[in-house]
């Protein structure tokens, strides 16, 4: 079929159902829904002329879908609630109130917003973790178990959606306002530890809960909890990797980021790691860091180590996948303590939500110097890649239990094996942001996929799924289960691989195959080459990188004319088949429910 998809943004759900959709061999454009109203509808109805759709898909939408474009044809939305739930802070209210289970609703688009007959449903569990990573995960897996029944439902042409009201079952109705910041307000002197993590889990992306600190207004975003440290209830106690730790009546939270709320006619603000925010103006804190080894650890570290036998596990989980320039050295010395283990396979990754998205652009946009920021970041991030690529003692296996964007994707292609989880989506490209790239892709991602291929995944600049990522090389395995279980699934089949009879051997060509390929052309040329290109753009200040920049960590529309992703070569009339790629105009690592800020 022809499925037009409708969307706010081009999100980590909008991209998974997209790339889903082709994988299954439908015809797959979209439309983003991001202009003013009047354009923006009629931008709509230029799409629906264009590329005539069988079915309009939308897996996120803010706006309403205008009344001749649903009234002439199928249009479904997806909700991030159960059936009879209604309101634009569905998910948000359920992690405020503690709700153990919830759902998504695929229903029809009608008069009423989130009020139309049901097409399909479906239900998950709702673990300790925060809006965004729960968006991204059990959100979104149950939102495809929707959206593929839907799907057939409607091809077969002979289903009868079930109706919200009237039907033979009536729906218990539940319509909630918008989730507002007095009610996700943070009491500090009566609050519990578990409830100030409800509010801040509830908001932790996206808008953050609004408090004071230090004299001022800030956003706090995300929330871990902190078992040992105490203070005064509100008082900040500690700094560790960036975050802030806030004392709660019964115990303390470690915030990671903030955002200073927006003045009155003032610039746009934007999340930043909780100690940078606060530069200049945060007391002197002990620095309270985690010990590397998990073994007998309590509370929340960004980076991890333990080990299973013969296998090591450095798992690692920044915030919106952004690495920036401290968090790649971090994770560097990390890797280097690692590899001093006596290990046979080094597990890198196995988190339940982003593996990496590369360098950290929010930081770089806070620089005094933003050119130089980059080149720090970048270089960081290529020291890191390096000493993966260079790693012949022992096999190493990126687990990339969430999503994966342009740098990110490329550390992961430096290991010698590539394991996603099936609900993983990767963006194997940087030309939407106005870079050339580095992490040594010109080395890596032709190796396993052939220069044709490479060409095309980063000049396409489509989303690709797990599933596919395995059909094109990129990846080596899916691992199909829910978020919650990846980590013990990954060091499982870490496992099975150490104790196989073919592990040594496997090393030991890994470091004969290493020096074949160093004495063709060394490391060194690569890095240099593609480095060459980045300096050009990040000391160019009219290269698009700074403009593109700015607009994605502020949010602002594009600075280029962003059309909606349907090319001329996607209609009917150019003769579309299911297999033929539409190009991607948008910035295709935007996430609505959590907004990445790195690629």
């Amino acid at each position: 079929m022809h499925i037009l998809l409708v969307a706010s943004a081009f999100n980590s759900l909008t991209q998974r159902v997209h790339a889903e959709l082709r994988d299954r061999g439908h015809a797959v454009a979209v439309e983003l829904a991001a202009l003013e109203a009047s354009a923006r509808d009629e931008s709509l109805r230029r799409a629906v002329r264009d590329f005539a759709p069988d079915l309009i898909l939308a897996p996120l939408l803010k706006t309403a879908i205008p009344r001749d474009v649903w009234a002439a044809h199928t249009c479904l939305v997806v909700h991030p609630g159960p059936p009879g739930d209604r309101g634009p802070s569905s998910l948000d209210w359920a992690i405020h109130e503690g709700a153990n289970t919830w759902g998504v609703t695929v229903l029809q688009a009608d008069e009423e917003m989130d009020a139309g007959d049901i097409w399909a449903s479906a239900t998950f569990p709702v673990p300790p973790v925060g809006k965004s990573d729960l968006y991204r995960n059990e959100v979104s897996d149950a939102a495809l178990q929707a959206v593929h029944l839907a799907v057939e439902r409607f091809a077969s042409g002979a289903y009868v959606p079930r109706p919200q009201t009237g039907g033979d079952e009536e729906l218990r109705i539940r319509t909630r306002p918008y989730l507002r910041q007095e009610l996700r307000r943070i009491d500090w002197e009566s609050d519990s530890t578990e409830a100030v993590l409800r509010k801040l889990r509830a908001a932790d992306s996206n808008p953050g809960v609004r408090d004071e600190l230090l004299g001022d207004e800030w956003f706090l975003h995300g929330g871990h909890p902190e078992h040992e440290l105490r203070g005064a209830p509100g008082e900040l106690v500690a700094v560790r990797a960036g975050a802030v730790c806030r004392a709660t009546t019964d115990g303390a939270v470690w915030i990671p980021e903030l955002r200073p709320r927006r003045r009155p006619g003032g610039p746009a603000t934007f999340k930043l790691p909780a100690v940078t925010a606060l530069a200049g103006r945060l007391p002197v804190l002990p620095e309270h860091p985690a010990p590397l080894h998990e073994e007998g650890r309590r509370g929340w570290s960004d980076i991890g180590y333990r080990e299973v036998g013969q296998v090591g596990i450095l798992s690692f989980s920044f915030p919106g996948g952004a690495m920036s320039t401290a968090q790649c050295r971090r994770l560097h010395e990390a890797y280097r303590l690692a590899c001093r283990r006596p290990t046979s396979v080094l597990v890198l990754g196995g988190g339940r939500d982003f593996f990496s998205n590369g360098i950290h652009l929010n930081v770089i946009e806070a620089a005094a110097d933003p050119g130089e920021e980059s080149w720090a970041n970048i270089n960081a991030m290529d020291d890191l890649v390096e000493a993966v690529l260079t790693t012949t003692d022992r096999l190493v296996v990126s687990a990339v239990g969430g999503n994966a964007a342009a740098g990110g994707v490329m550390l992961a292609l430096a290991a010698d094996e590539v394991w996603c989880r099936s609900g993983a989506v990767l963006n194997p490209h940087y030309r939407l942001m106005g870079l050339y790239g580095s992490e040594y892709w010109t080395y890596t991602l032709p190796r396993r996929v052939g220069a044709a291929a490479a060409e095309r995944l980063t000049g396409k600049a489509l989303p690709v799924s797990a599933e596919a990522a395995v059909r094109l090389g990129l990846a080596d395995r899916t691992v199909d289960c829910d978020a919650q279980s990846f980590a013990g699934e990954a060091a499982r089949l870490a496992a099975r691989l150490a104790a196989s009879p073919a592990a040594q051997s496997r090393i030991a060509a890994k470091k004969t195959e290493r020096d074949r390929d160093e004495a063709a052309r060394p490391l060194a040329d690569y890095r240099e080459e593609e480095l060459a290109v980045m300096w050009r753009t990040f000391f160019d200040p009219r290269a698009p990188y700074h403009a593109l920049r700015r607009a994605f960590v502020l949010k602002d529309p594009p600075p280029v004319q962003q059309s909606h992703l349907v090319p001329a070569s996607t209609s009917r009339s150019a003769g579309n088949r299911p297999d033929r790629e539409p190009d991607v105009t948008g910035l295709a690592a935007h996430d609505g429910a959590a907004t990445p800020s790195a690629w």
